[in-house]
């Protein structure tokens, strides 16, 4: 599945339509009822709900219980996209920091020593001077939020992140140009987040499958933007 930004996985109070469960019971009938328990059925694993991009959902007993094992063991390959704040970041690197619920705000994750362990993985595709990296982020392990935290752990941020988010400052820009488009880059309204990339051997025949998802247009728009200013930038 190729979940858009702003929809919910599974029912839950305050959104008990318009989620994914309901639209795999819809597409599936009642084939799906039970397969992983009747609250998420065919569900494996989940995506935050503004974040973007593709999802594994299994229509059969068997598949989910195999999907559900390789994401335990992460015998998957799992790679997300991510516009970060600011381009002061290596062109590669690793995050190796455990998480674990926030004992501040306990609908955050946070990094602790009493965590369980979780590994991130970074490669900066493209930087946006002074604004921001677009970065993929390979998944070691999957915890709650950890690409949101991990990042914003390191200084870098995710655009739009409403957790977690670190914005940038208009005193940190150079000239009235580039506070313009920060302006914009400030308002994007969700986590600047996509799952870009998966791949893993088919549950029950083991065939080697891989599943890929560009960009969606609304993070294409903010390097639009980026790229728009840097343009005008340069022209003087």
């Amino acid at each position: 599945v190729n979940k858009k930004a702003g929809m919910v996985v599974h029912p839950a109070p305050g959104w008990l339509t318009g989620t994914l469960v309901n639209a795999l019971i819809a597409h599936c009938g009642e084939s799906l009822a039970g397969i992983g328990g009747v609250r998420r059925p065919g569900i494996v694993h989940r995506l935050d709900k503004d974040t973007s991009g593709i999802m594994l959902a299994a229509k059969t007993s068997v598949a989910h219980s195999n999907l559900t094992n390789m994401f335990a063991a992460h015998d998957l390959d799992r790679r997300y996209q991510a516009l970060v704040w600011g381009t002061e970041i290596d062109r590669d690197g690793t995050v190796d920091a455990r998480l674990g619920r926030s004992n501040f705000d306990r609908k955050k994750q946070a990094v602790t020593s009493k965590g369980r362990r979780a590994i991130t993985h970074w490669h900066a595709l493209r930087s946006y001077p002074p604004f921001a990296t677009l970065l993929e982020c390979r998944l070691e392990t999957g915890r709650t939020h950890q690409i949101r935290v991990h990042m914003a752990h390191i200084g870098r941020s995710i655009i739009g992140d409403p957790l977690y988010g670190r914005p940038l400052r208009a005193g940190q820009m150079p000239d009235v140009t580039a506070r313009s488009c920060l302006t914009q880059l400030r308002s994007f309204g969700r986590q600047a987040l996509h799952a870009a990339h998966l791949s893993f051997a088919h549950p029950v025949t083991g065939e080697a499958l891989g599943f890929t998802s560009q960009l969606p247009d609304d993070m294409q728009t903010l390097i639009h933007i980026m790229d728009h200013a840097i343009a005008t930038r340069a022209r003087g």
